[in-house]
């Protein structure tokens, strides 16, 4: 009578087969999976880019079909003719103001939080750890809670109706500050050692020594500012009045007309030259975001 407890057991050569489909294949087949999973995320992302593109193409009437054409049908460039020649906006004056603030805005944030980062990383100094904390916890604070004083502030510089109510608030940004704190603190202190030792000072080190190299960092920052300063529309619509201050997001909405008879198919035009230089930029740029993330890490 067999015994049911003592379980056959497979050949030495069998088991060593077995063991060496499973180093071969199995990664590969993980990273198939995984693959085909980022495939499927990012199809379902481009869907609505997609559409946009499409239907910026077709005839209003066509713009709202169910269910929805996700690839052109028809490839009506007037809409784009149109954007340009449209009495509602003048699309590259919008165009040129909203580069000007974007501009301005993220040089202006990749100077100051850089020289607030070098210090607070690695400049010893009585409330600076305290300080570093009170600057980030200004994240928490959403800017509509802001926005009263911000306007008072503004009124009284007499700054109302002009660029430079949307540029001088964001000159600077915590998360900038953040961000760039990181990557000085990934560089190591030695750097400054030898630096002092040939007679360099703190803002030499800082302009000739770290900066250049924190190179990821900065696109990082500078990516996400402009991105942010060009899609700015809460702002633009609380403190620009004159037609010829408007931006790009005021002029999608001015596209619309009144009670919204624009057409949509030209709102759509617009959108998507609107957006052109935003994926150029992130298309030239994600290599450094991707760098920056992984270099620094939650380093403290």
């Amino acid at each position: 009578m067999n015994n049911p407890s003592i379980m056959p057991t497979m050949p030495g050569s069998e088991q060593d087969l077995l063991l060496n489909l499973k180093k071969k294949y199995l990664p590969n087949l993980r990273n198939s999976l995984i693959l085909i999973l980022l495939l499927i995320v990012a199809i379902i992302e481009l869907l609505p880019l997609l559409w946009l593109f499409s239907t910026s193409l077709r005839l209003p009437a066509q713009s709202y079909d169910l269910p929805p054409d996700f690839l052109p049908t028809s490839f009506r460039w007037q809409n784009y003719q149109a954007v340009f020649a449209s009495s509602e906006i003048n699309f590259p004056l919008f165009f040129f103001n909203s580069l000007k603030i974007a501009i301005i805005v993220t040089t202006g944030q990749l100077l100051t939080c850089s020289l607030a980062a070098f210090a607070f990383a690695r400049l010893r100094f009585k409330g600076r750890d305290a300080l570093f904390l009170f600057a980030l916890a200004t994240m928490m604070i959403p800017g509509q809670a802001t926005i009263i004083p911000y306007f008072i502030l503004m009124t009284k510089l007499k700054l109302i109706d002009s660029h430079w109510a949307l540029i001088l608030p964001a000159l600077t940004s915590a998360f900038g500050i953040f961000l760039l704190r990181q990557h000085f603190l990934s560089l190591p202190e030695e750097l400054i050692d030898a630096a002092k030792i040939d007679g360099a000072g703190f803002f030499q080190i800082y302009w000739e020594i770290f900066l250049p190299l924190i190179g990821p960092g900065l696109s990082t920052l500078g990516v996400f500012t402009f991105i942010g300063s060009w899609n700015n529309f809460y702002s633009a619509n609380i403190f620009l009045r004159s037609w010829d201050k408007f931006t790009l997001p005021i002029a999608m909405v001015q596209l619309r007309g009144y009670m919204g008879s624009g057409s949509i198919a030209e709102q759509l035009a617009a959108i998507c030259l609107s957006i052109l230089p935003l994926a150029i930029l992130f298309i030239f740029g994600q290599k450094f975001v991707i760098e920056s993330y992984t270099r620094t890490g939650i380093k403290g």
